[in-house]
């Protein structure tokens, strides 16, 4: 009969279990949001949206073969400044700082927390003979803006500037100081917010707030939450080039040995794929579960109300998956690029393929590098890292800094779940890695997954709802500021 006992004590156990996880999702309930400002925002949309348009118009394209740019479309838009936010020019000082980076400083009543602004003014390239509408025009059609740079980020660089101008000819003055830090070479890792940062560490100026792209307004990214989310970055995940290459002999295809060149990278190709980086739960992936899962439906709110029990459920899932909540659990590798012999019949004396590869919190470039050598378990193959940047520090959340940021987003979008995140993009604001551990980041918009999918795309386009408020957005964040 001992059996027996047994069996009523497991039963006793699962009955407990299963007591302990519905009471755990019962009582995961919708946390408060942030505080919300309903004051009415009154700006001059006609002008903001021409504003952006006169941006769009001047093509700062950046390329890795500095050869290729266009200075005089840059100087172009600088030029253009004082006459679009003519306020600003009025009230704030200037600066043209080396490698195209732009810093406004916006006397406030202190000096003591000042706040820093952010935005690149550079754009990618772009294949005119795929796009709809010409990409350098600003053509406006059905309330939608078309040109490259509208989304990433000449709407932001234009919202900042332009609640800027309407405050000031409103006479508002800011309790602490502001300063508009603009890169010309954001999309090529280029110096102009290294120049930007290394003015302020020079000038003794230590930001309390720091705002960059990151995060919008976005739908249908969270499972089982139907409300819109406002995601702000907390931090970014670190990025590198890795190049697996190695060599033979070469020779006529005809007679090839049992694992050529090409042939090797590909099983450590496959190797590296099928043995992904470990699931981890970073502070930006386990606030945003806390926030959103409570959310979300009953299935999902017991995953996220009981990771103690289901974590092995969810890594199971993201690994299947992949996307963009595995991208937020792991560090994840893309093969991109691969290199081979010139001719269809020569074995190459060498071969290569590059990954990219974003880097978890909790990694680093040389843990990740350790890791993909002792998985591909090959002499043979030759591992070079190239242009690699750690992760960043990860920003507070439960601070003044982060409330100022969270309540401007909840007060232009209305009725959206503010949350943090892990941005797995990379930006400027890694730069203020070592000056404030209140580097947040969001781009001012609502964005649909269409639109998500131009940035750095053809067609790229912007409501010009959006573009009016990242301007509201800016003037709710700079009164707080």
């Amino acid at each position: 009969m001992w059996w027996l006992y047994v069996l009523l004590a497991l039963a006793a156990i699962l009955l407990l279990l299963i007591v302990i996880v519905l009471i755990r999702t019962a009582t995961f309930r919708p946390k408060a949001q942030p505080a919300v400002d309903n004051e009415t925002v009154l700006l001059d949309n006609e002008k903001i949206i021409s504003a952006l348009g006169e941006l769009i118009k001047c093509k700062t394209v950046s390329f890795h073969d500095g050869s290729l740019e266009d200075d005089n479309e840059f100087e172009k838009l600088i030029t253009l400044l004082p006459s679009l936010y003519p306020a600003v020019f009025d009230k704030c000082t200037f600066k043209k700082l080396p490698d195209r980076g732009l810093l406004f400083h916006w006397q406030g009543e202190s000096h003591d927390a000042p706040s820093v602004m952010m935005a690149h003014y550079d754009v990618v390239p772009v294949e005119e003979e795929n796009w709809e509408k010409a990409p350098f025009e600003a053509i406006i059609e059905n309330d939608v803006m078309w040109g490259r740079g509208t989304l990433d980020t000449k709407v932001t660089f234009n919202g900042v500037l332009s609640a800027a101008n309407a405050l000031i000819e409103k006479g508002f003055v800011p309790k602490n100081d502001m300063y508009f830090a603009f890169s010309g070479n954001e999309e090529v890792n280029g110096n102009g917010a290294v120049n930007i940062v290394n003015y302020f560490v020079e000038n003794g100026i230590k930001p309390a707030l720091v705002v960059d792209e990151g995060g919008a307004v976005v739908e249908g990214v969270f499972p089982g939450v139907s409300k819109p989310c406002g995601l702000i970055g907390i931090a970014e995940k670190g990025m590198m080039n890795l190049t697996f290459s190695t060599e033979s002999q070469g020779g006529h295809a005809s007679a090839p040995a049992p694992h050529t060149p090409v042939g090797i990278l590909s099983k450590a190709c496959c190797d590296v794929e099928n043995s992904p980086f470990p699931f981890r739960i970073t502070k930006p992936a386990a606030e945003m579960f806390d926030t959103l899962g409570r959310h979300s439906n009953f299935l999902y709110r017991m995953i996220f109300a009981n990771l103690w029990l289901f974590k092995g459920v969810l890594n199971m899932i993201c690994k299947k998956s992949g996307g963009e909540i595995n991208a937020l659990l792991r560090t994840t590798v893309a093969f991109t690029q691969a290199d081979g012999s010139l001719a269809p019949n020569v074995i190459p004396p060498s071969a290569s393929m590059t990954a990219n590869i974003r880097l978890n919190p909790l990694d680093s470039i040389d843990g990740a590098v350790s890791r993909i050598k002792d998985t591909i378990n090959n002499e043979k193959i030759t591992l070079t890292v190239n242009n690699g940047m750690e992760p960043s520090p990860i920003s507070e959340t439960y601070c003044e800094a982060w409330d100022k940021v969270s309540s401007a987003v909840a007060s232009t979008w209305k009725g959206c779940l503010v949350a943090p995140y892990l941005m797995v993009q990379c930006s400027d604001s890694r730069h203020y890695r070592d000056l404030s551990n209140h580097v947040y980041r969001f781009s001012a918009m609502a964005l649909t997954t269409e639109e998500r999918r131009t940035i750095h795309g053809s067609n790229e386009r912007i409501k010009l709802e959006n573009i009016v408020k990242a301007a509201e957005f800016y003037v709710r964040l700079m009164k707080q500021c």
